[in-house]
């Protein structure tokens, strides 16, 4: 099917989940923020499988061909594997700066970082268990986990991501066995960071992806529109890309209003194009949408374009989401038309 639709990866979290104004009015966590829930710990399990549950539910009403978990269960989308790991010390944690420069308390690294466990193999599992669609999940990458972090303990920032890459590995692989259709790799501060990116991030990213044999996507952006308010007109590390080892890569169009014509340095990805301006609280229409689509169409065939928003969905009403969601799947419909 052309313009199959699905989402970057975050869905909003119900106000009686989370604490929603925390939640905007700070950057994102790296380290556990559990103040933020307002369900007590015996009950939060279950209120985050309800609130999952509803995350699914909205996607399937809106139309979208794949699916994901909402990331309802997260407090960012990189706290959740990242405090998980050994190596990791995170009751005393270090101070990084964030994109814009802003200091916040990070993992700190102590030790060889591995990973221990499955992480998030469990809400793999619920997702699949509750919907018929396509399913995906998403990861933090290695380069953008070390950005977010103290080193203490490599010799060198490349050791680190290539340990970071190798327990991702291990998680990617497992997520993969246990049914996912698609996993989706986060690298946010490939753009943020993009002369280290340069120096380590492409082979810490294809070593993450060594041997793995299902579609994955990377996704990389400006940051979130609810935090990160000016966006530039391009990216400052996308072509790189072509030189990773992934299926899709998944990029931001609508707020910043991307020159298009990058796209075709990416060889043969497919393209997660995001459409949807998440900093406009008004519903696009469809026919909006879909010339967002049309100006990526002049450098990506039909066929390797799926519609998305920008990322950082979790930060909107649910209503807006929702009118958003249902607008991108009607302009999808458009596309459809016009290119039969």
């Amino acid at each position: 099917m052309l313009f199959p639709t699905t989402i970057v990866g975050s869905y909003p979290q119900p106000e009686w989940l989370i604490d929603r104004a925390k939640l905007a009015g700070r950057f994102p966590p790296r380290v556990r923020a559990k103040e933020l829930w307002r369900v007590e710990e015996p009950y939060l399990k279950e209120a985050m499988e309800d609130a999952t549950l509803l995350a699914i539910r909205a996607q399937e009403d809106a139309g979208l061909d794949i699916i994901t978990d909402g990331e309802i269960r997260r407090e960012s989308y990189s706290n959740r594997i990242a405090t998980a790991l050994e190596g990791i010390d995170i009751d005393n944690p270090g101070v990084g700066l964030d994109r814009s420069g802003h200091p916040n308390p990070v993992p700190r690294i102590v030790g060889k970082i591995k990973r221990l466990r499955p992480i998030e193999l469990e809400d793999l599992l619920f997702l699949k268990a509750n919907t018929q669609r396509k399913v995906k999940i998403t990861v933090p990458g290695p380069f953008t986990m070390l950005q977010q972090a103290q080193n203490d303990f490599y010799a060198t920032e490349e050791e680190a991501a290539m340990d970071y890459a190798a327990a991702l590995n291990e998680e990617i692989k497992d997520l993969f066995a246990h049914g996912a259709d698609i996993v989706q790799v986060d690298e946010p501060y490939m753009q943020a960071r993009p002369e280290k990116a340069r120096q380590y991030g492409i082979q810490a990213l294809n070593r993450a992806l060594l041997g793995v044999t299902g579609t994955t996507a990377v996704h990389i952006c400006f940051g979130y529109a609810a935090v990160i308010h000016v966006r530039p007109e391009g990216y400052s590390f996308l072509p790189e890309l072509s030189a990773c080892s992934c299926t899709q890569i998944s990029i931001e169009t609508a707020q910043s209003n991307l020159d298009c014509q990058v796209l075709e340095q990416l060889g043969n990805k497919k393209i997660m194009l995001g459409c949807i301006d998440l900093s406009d609280m008004n519903i696009e229409s469809p026919v909006l949408i879909a010339s967002r689509v049309k100006k990526a169409l002049k450098y990506v065939a039909a066929e390797n374009i799926i519609l998305a928003p920008d990322c950082g969905m979790k930060y909107l009403p649910r209503e807006v989401a929702n009118g958003k969601l249902k607008a991108m799947v009607q302009a999808a419909q458009m596309l459809r038309s016009e290119v039969n």
